[in-house]
């Protein structure tokens, strides 16, 4: 097995065929077949499905494999770069919706500035998708909703964020003079994110410690679609302090309520394989920024950086 036969296999899976495979990478089309039958008679299982071009049940496990060599080789070119100079080489990041809005534009800032020879990649996303991605190599860090469960993953707290109630003017508890109670909300239909994600969980847990239940009108995943659908109109939503910044106009309103609790966002990374001198270089970055910018956007609350 040699990397010439790995990485014409990864080339007819992302192409989607032999022929198409040697146009990308300019050979001929029996340079990668021979490459890649050679790497099946070693495994001794068929990799691509001829008829398809698509790879079989074994190809699929073969491909996560392959992709995490080739970023591990990207890397190791990085690392060595890196050596000679400042950081450098591509990270790709991926960072939840209601973070990424108000984190992107200063971390693209910061490393611009600190770091010109990092390529910053940012990928918007949920959770589940960002941990997803995390585990199959197609990023290098992660900025999630906090617990991730996956003994693969490894994270570490950033800061917390303020569960905030937001909906139409109209609504009953948007006319109310002062704060409601959360057994005045547990009474009406909500808006709330898919069951099984980390801000669901805290939500779930928060009305669980008083004894009540939230009532779904809807479960979204996505809480920036979440919190649209309130500032729309559709209803009551539960929602992270970052998707519903006071500059977004509209017919809503934030309605207060005594006992919200709190998520918890923080970094992710995979246990396995070694962060590049870039990936390290823009941890540090973030946690300064989250150590300098977190407190200046209203509802979070920067936390300690320790692992």
């Amino acid at each position: 097995m040699d990397l010439r036969q790995l990485q014409a296999f990864l080339a007819v899976v992302e192409h989607g065929g032999f022929t198409a495979a040697a146009r990308a990478t300019h050979t001929v089309q029996s340079n990668i077949s021979t490459h890649v039958a050679r790497l099946e008679r070693e495994l001794e299982a068929t990799l691509i499905d001829r008829s398809t071009g698509r790879p079989t049940e074994e190809g699929e496990a073969v491909l996560t494999r392959v992709r995490r060599i080739q970023t591990e080789l990207a890397s190791l070119q990085a690392d060595v770069s890196s050596l000679r100079g400042s950081p450098r080489g591509t990270v790709r990041i991926g960072i939840i919706g209601t973070t990424a809005r108000w984190l992107t534009p200063i971390l693209a800032e910061t490393v611009a500035a600190n770091s010109p020879d990092i390529h910053l990649v940012v990928a918007d996303g949920t959770t589940r998708a960002i941990e997803l991605r995390l585990l199959d190599g197609e990023l290098d860090l992660g900025l999630v909703g906090l617990p991730i469960d996956d003994p693969e993953i490894r994270t570490a707290a950033l800061f917390d964020e303020d569960h905030v109630v937001v909906g139409p003017q109209d609504h009953p508890l948007a006319k109310a003079k002062g704060p409601v109670e959360l057994a005045d909300l547990a009474k009406y239909p909500l808006l709330l994110a898919a069951p099984g994600t980390p801000f669901r969980q805290e939500v779930d847990e928060t009305f669980r410690s008083r004894g009540l239940r939230p009532q779904a009108k809807l479960e979204v995943d996505g809480l920036r679609l979440l919190a649209s659908m309130a500032f729309q109109g559709f209803g009551i939503a539960i929602v992270p302090a970052t998707a519903a910044p006071g500059w977004v106009g509209g017919p809503w309103t934030r309605i207060d309520v005594e006992g919200m609790s709190r998520r918890t966002v923080g970094l992710a990374v995979r246990r396995r394989g070694m962060p590049t001198v870039a990936a390290q270089a823009t941890v540090n970055i973030l946690r300064g920024i989250i150590a300098s910018h977190a407190a200046e956007v209203p509802g979070l609350h920067p936390l300690g950086t320790s692992d």
